[in-house]
C-alpha cells in the first residue's frame, strides 16, 4: 500500500533559523484587566479592514495641562486599587462603621485563612510536599480585608459582579472566585450583610454617589412608588413586610432555580445574589400596588422604564401567593391611574403623607 504526503511549498530558511529566550522573573497577577475608561482613553486608531484586531496605537506625551490620565502613570494598577478599595469602604454601601468593619475582619480572619489552605490543598490535591520554607508563587491581588469588603458589597446587591471588575481593573470571574469563598466564611460566622438601600447598574454611578451623594433615578423612582398613598400603608409597614418574606422569597426562589436545573445546584457552584433585574424588596412593592388596582402592569413597567410589561407580571404571579399566605393582602384603593407619569406626580403633590387606605389583615 502506497502512502502520499503533500509537498511543503514554503522554503526553508536558507540562514537557519535561530530563537533567543530571556527568563522574566517579574511577579505577573492573574487576573488584572483594565477598566472600560482606561481603555477608551487610549489613542487607538482601528484600521479600515477589521479595525478590531488590526489598529495603531500611537504614542501621546504626558501633558500636565491635560484633564486625561495618561496610561502610563506613576501610581500603577495596585495603587489605584487600594484608593479604590478605601472609597468602596463607605457606612452607606457596607451598612458597617468603619470599626464594625475592623472588628468583623478580626473575627473572621483566621476562617478566611482556613479556607485558603484547603483550596490551595484541593487544587494540588493532597498535602504540600514541602513542609517548611518560602514557596515562590504569585501575590494575590487581594488581601483578605479586601475580599471582605468586596464580598459585602456584592452581597448587600450594591452592584454586580461586573461593576466590581470595572471599579478594581480585575476580570469578573477573579471577582465571582473570591465572593464565593469569603459568602462561605460569611454564613458561617452567621453574619447578616442585608440589602442596600440604593443599587447601581454601573460604575460611574456609584462613583458620583460617593462622590456628590446622587442616587440613581431607579432608586428616587422606588421611593416615591414607596409612599404611603399609593402603597395603603406607612413605610415602615412596608419594610416590615419586606423582611417578614425575604425569607419565603429566597426559598421561592431556589424552587424555580431548581426547576431550571432539573436537580440540585452541583457541588462548587457559583450561586449570585442578583437572580433578577427586580430586587426582592421591588417585587413586594410592584405586588401592592398592583393588587390595590392603581394601575396596570404596563403603567408599573413604564414607571421603573428599564423593565418589561411581562418581567412585572411574572413578579405579581410570583409574590401574591406570599401575600395570600402572611394574609397581608391590600385593600383596592379608590384611584386609578391611566399612566406613569400621573402616578408618580402623584406622591409628590400629595398632601397626606401618611395615606388613608390601610391594608386588611
Amino acid at each position: 500500500m502506497r502512502s502520499w504526503s503533500r509537498p511543503s511549498r514554503r522554503p526553508a530558511p536558507r540562514g537557519g533559523l535561530r530563537v533567543e529566550a530571556a527568563l522574566d522573573t517579574g511577579d505577573y497577577p492573574i487576573g488584572v484587566s483594565i477598566s472600560k475608561q482606561r481603555f477608551d482613553a487610549l489613542p487607538l486608531k482601528r484600521h479600515a479592514t477589521h479595525g478590531t484586531w488590526n489598529y495603531t496605537l500611537h504614542p501621546r506625551p504626558v501633558s500636565c495641562s491635560s484633564d486625561v490620565v495618561p496610561i502610563g502613570e506613576q501610581d500603577g494598577p495596585a495603587d489605584r486599587r487600594r484608593a479604590m478599595l478605601a472609597r468602596l469602604a463607605d457606612p452607606r454601601l457596607t451598612g458597617l462603621t468603619s470599626t464594625e468593619l475592623d472588628q468583623l475582619s478580626a473575627a473572621v480572619a483566621q476562617a478566611q485563612a482556613a479556607r485558603v489552605q484547603q483550596r490551595y490543598s484541593e487544587q494540588r490535591g493532597g498535602r504540600a510536599r514541602r513542609a517548611t520554607g518560602k514557596l515562590r508563587g504569585s501575590k494575590p491581588l487581594f488581601d483578605d480585608a479586601a475580599r471582605l469588603l468586596i464580598t459585602l458589597i456584592y452581597q448587600r446587591q450594591v452592584c454586580s459582579m461586573n461593576v466590581l471588575a470595572d471599579l478594581l481593573e480585575v476580570t469578573n470571574t477573579c471577582i465571582g472566585d473570591l465572593v464565593k469563598e469569603t459568602r462561605d466564611v460569611l454564613e458561617d460566622h452567621g453574619h447578616n450583610s442585608g440589602v442596600a438601600s440604593v443599587r447601581f447598574a454601573a460604575a460611574g454611578d456609584l462613583l458620583t454617589f460617593l462622590d456628590h451623594g446622587i442616587r440613581p433615578a431607579r432608586t428616587a423612582i422606588v421611593e416615591a412608588l414607596s409612599d404611603p398613598v399609593l402603597t395603603g400603608m406607612s413605610r415602615d409597614e412596608l419594610n416590615d413586610l419586606t423582611e417578614r418574606l425575604a425569607s419565603r422569597q429566597a426559598a421561592h426562589a431556589e424552587r424555580l432555580t431548581h426547576q431550571r436545573r432539573g436537580g440540585p445546584r452541583r457541588p462548587g457552584a457559583r450561586g449570585g445574589v442578583f437572580p433578577q433585574k427586580i430586587s426582592n424588596s421591588e417585587r413586594i412593592l410592584l405586588t401592592v400596588l398592583y393588587l390595590r388596582k392603581l394601575c396596570t402592569l404596563d403603567v408599573l413597567a413604564d414607571a421603573l422604564g428599564d423593565v418589561s410589561r411581562s418581567a412585572v407580571a411574572g413578579v405579581v404571579r410570583e409574590t401574591r401567593p406570599l401575600l395570600e399566605r402572611d394574609d397581608c393582602l391590600p385593600s383596592p384603593a379608590s384611584t386609578r391611574y391611566r399612566t406613569a407619569a400621573e402616578l408618580l406626580a402623584t406622591t409628590a403633590s400629595s398632601p397626606n403623607p401618611a395615606g388613608t387606605d390601610t391594608p386588611t389583615s
